[in-house]
């Protein structure tokens, strides 16, 4: 059974930093990406990040770009999302995801964490 289970959120100001984690159990061996999502209250889930496995391409929704990193480690089925200069919009319960494409769609995904929730105060 597939398990991502995310860590990293909590409650920072304006201008911090954070990094969430995501480690992936049991997934399918055609999971080639993963990736990060998040969701505001009231909004629909975002494409933050993504991460093609193998080559290492990365993928940045446009609100993020020059913020935040993505990277992996392949031998601890491991994802990062590094997060800097954060912005009171960045709000949101953040959610690893693993599937066959890094994809801006999460529709496209098949497996999904429980999420962890970041705040940022401005």
């Amino acid at each position: 059974q597939a398990l991502l289970v995310e860590s990293g959120g909590g409650l920072v100001q304006a201008g911090d930093s954070l990094r969430l984690s995501c480690v992936a159990t049991g997934v399918a061996s055609n999971s080639a990406a993963m990736g990060w999502f998040r969701q505001s209250p009231g909004k629909e889930r975002e494409f933050v990040a993504g991460l093609r496995k193998s080559l290492g391409n990365t993928y940045y929704g446009d609100s993020v770009k020059g913020r935040f990193t993505i990277s992996g480690d392949n031998a601890k089925s491991t994802v990062y999302l590094q997060m800097n200069d954060l912005k009171s919009n960045d709000t949101g319960i953040y959610y690893c995801a693993a599937g066959p494409i890094a994809s801006i769609y999460a529709v496209s995904w098949d497996y999904w964490g429980q999420g962890t929730l970041v705040t940022v105060k401005a």
